[in-house]
């Protein structure tokens, strides 16, 4: 370890196998609460990059436990935006099930905001704590299924008191969003910061993801945002564009951002119902934008704004929630 930590400490990038040496020591345990503090506050401290990411990813899939399905897509965010928002990536990871798109959804509970995904579901009554058989039966039946990370990682037991006493977002929270248990290969990410979009688009390629949107929106938020542009990378078969997506061109009136504040868990799932039936307002759009990046994605749409139309129409016809009711009560 102490070869990868003088490197860093000399604000020198580690390489894609040079990373993977590094976590593979820190997931199996062999590092001392010292050298684990100084890795993620030295790699903080520089920067990360995309093979220091990628190679952290790889370790950690290794590690997982395996759910096996295909030609599924994952939604989900870095989270760390501050903005407090609604659940609008489970809530568009809800909508593509109903609208047929098989989803293996990976997330946590609350970490830096009121209402982490896992709360969410749990206060919509849909099992989170499902063993990967139950989630791969779930997503055959209803095109979803819900891998809690902690269930799911459990070499993270290591560095975890390590995590909480830094108190600050470290390379572990952009390694999370990409490790999912079902190894997807199409996924829509959204990031905290700008500078990641590439950073994250070249990590994923690393691992071979065939087509993944990574999104920030120009007002904060790690989602596509009904309020203001926002700016995507897209890695497509080992190609990477970057897109801009202007709410204006699509003739969304979203009215104000206090719209999407969320709050507890209860006050979440109750929006996403009433959504789900059928309620037109910011939440709504704000998730058939996110969830059109899914469609788009999944590849059964390849222009945007055919899918966002799509969406929009199916999420008013109050069709999403009685495929909600049926994951319920799978």
């Amino acid at each position: 370890m102490e070869k990868f930590l003088k490197k860093l400490n000399n604000k020198k990038n580690l390489t894609f196998e040079e990373s993977k040496e590094a976590f593979e020591i820190l997931m199996n345990g062999k590092a001392s609460d010292k050298e684990i503090f100084d890795f993620l506050t030295f790699l903080s401290a520089k920067g990360e990059v995309s093979d220091e990411i990628a190679g952290g990813v790889y370790v950690l899939r290794e590690k997982s436990k395996r759910v096996n399905v295909k030609d599924c897509v994952d939604t989900c965010g870095t989270g760390g935006d501050g903005k407090n928002t609604l659940n609008i990536s489970t809530a568009s990871a809800l909508l593509l099930s109903s609208m047929g798109i098989k989803v293996a959804k990976h997330g946590n509970k609350a970490v830096s905001s009121k209402c982490g995904s896992g709360d969410v579901l749990e206060a919509l009554n849909i099992k989170i704590n499902l063993e990967p058989k139950d989630i791969e039966n779930q997503i055959d039946k209803n095109n979803f299924g819900f891998m809690f990370a902690p269930n799911y990682h459990s070499a993270m037991k290591y560095v975890g008191p390590t995590r909480q006493k830094i108190g600050k977002r470290t390379i572990f929270n952009m390694i999370g969003p990409l490790s999912s248990p079902a190894l997807v290969d199409k996924q829509v990410v959204g990031v905290f910061d700008k500078k990641l979009l590439k950073i994250f688009a070249n990590a994923l390629n690393n691992l071979n993801i065939k087509f993944a949107w990574i999104v920030n929106s120009e007002d904060g938020l790690d989602e596509i945002s009904p309020y203001a542009k926002t700016n995507i990378v897209q890695l497509k078969d080992k190609n990477i564009t970057e897109i801009i997506i202007d709410p204006k061109e699509l003739n969304i009136n979203a009215d104000k951002f206090e719209n999407l504040v969320g709050g507890e868990s209860k006050f979440n799932a109750k929006k996403m119902i009433d959504i789900f039936k059928g309620e037109d307002n910011d939440f709504s759009k704000a998730v058939c934008l996110n969830a059109s990046a899914g469609l788009v994605v999944s590849g059964k749409y390849e222009n945007f704004e055919l899918a966002y139309n799509y969406s929009r129409g199916f999420i008013k016809s109050g069709a999403p929630y009685k495929h909600l009711v049926k994951i319920q009560n799978a």
